[in-house]
């Protein structure tokens, strides 16, 4: 006698097991796409935060052009782009340290820090000598940091 083996619960729960599986590598694809956008969000704002700073970096390099002991710095400067992209716009903070030099030229070293809307923060400090014969007074780059540990503005 033959005995006749019904399959019916172990199709159903094969399908089950299908359906979960490519439920959940969907969910895992749709993961890793929205943490890929969060990534490209951050990069996108750390680079609004460092044009900001070299923003600061730029209007003190301005002023100096102007008058060599310009030694003032910034707080808290708004910077709004001509065309700004939506949501794009900062402050940034500038610390010129004291000058010293002999009678021909000066070493400087300016730190900027630029903060967008965001709260992004970026800082770029810069090494210069400036030349005494002007204006407009010569500015050489010696040595330029972005977001060292070792710069601080006060």
């Amino acid at each position: 006698m033959k005995t006749k083996i019904k399959n019916n619960g172990s199709v159903f729960l094969i399908t089950i097991f299908v359906i979960a599986l490519l439920a959940a590598v969907t969910m895992g694809m749709l993961q890793m796409n929205t943490e890929e956008v969060q990534v490209m969000r951050n990069q996108i704002y750390a680079s609004q935060a460092l044009a900001v700073a070299e923003a600061g970096l730029n209007d003190a390099f301005a002023e100096i052009r102007m008058d060599h002991k310009w030694h003032d710095g910034f707080d808290d400067k708004p910077f709004l782009p001509a065309l700004p992209p939506p949501g794009f716009s900062g402050s940034y903070d500038v610390d010129v340290d004291d000058y010293h030099g002999d009678n021909d030229v000066s070493d400087v070293t300016i730190v900027s820090e630029g903060t967008t809307s965001q709260g992004f923060v970026a800082k770029i400090a810069a090494d210069i000598t400036v030349g005494r014969s002007g204006p407009p007074y010569v500015i050489r780059i010696d040595q330029l940091r972005i977001n060292d540990e070792d710069d601080e503005v006060d």
